[in-house]
């Protein structure tokens, strides 16, 4: 009897633990096309408004967060609970991620 029950727990615990497993796969899956901030319909493309050109927008720690390095010319910004990826003089849209993606794993 006893070992039946070691049994059925290790089956238990195992069959949790990948329950609980976070997702696997790539950070594709948090790339999205539109998302709205500041009442504002946002795309690539799109400019966003100058505020979120200055320093207090600008986030350095890109890594932290799971996002790929920005591109030269280019930082992460926060908007709408995505993170964007903006052009540093003009503020044009390059990529957007779901803010998700903060905890892909």
């Amino acid at each position: 009897m006893g070992k039946t029950k070691m049994m059925l727990l290790s089956a238990l615990l195992a069959t949790s633990s990948v329950a609980f497993a976070a997702p696997q796969g790539g950070i594709e899956k948090y790339e999205i096309q539109e998302f709205v901030a500041d009442f504002t319909k946002f795309k690539p493309g799109d400019t966003v408004p100058p505020m979120y050109l200055t320093e207090e927008y600008n986030i350095k720690q890109w890594q932290a967060r799971n996002l790929p390095a920005p591109d030269a010319g280019s930082h992460w910004t926060y908007m709408g609970g995505n993170y964007v990826l903006i052009t540093d003089t003009e503020g044009k849209i390059l990529k957007i991620y779901d803010g998700e993606i903060f905890y892909h794993r």
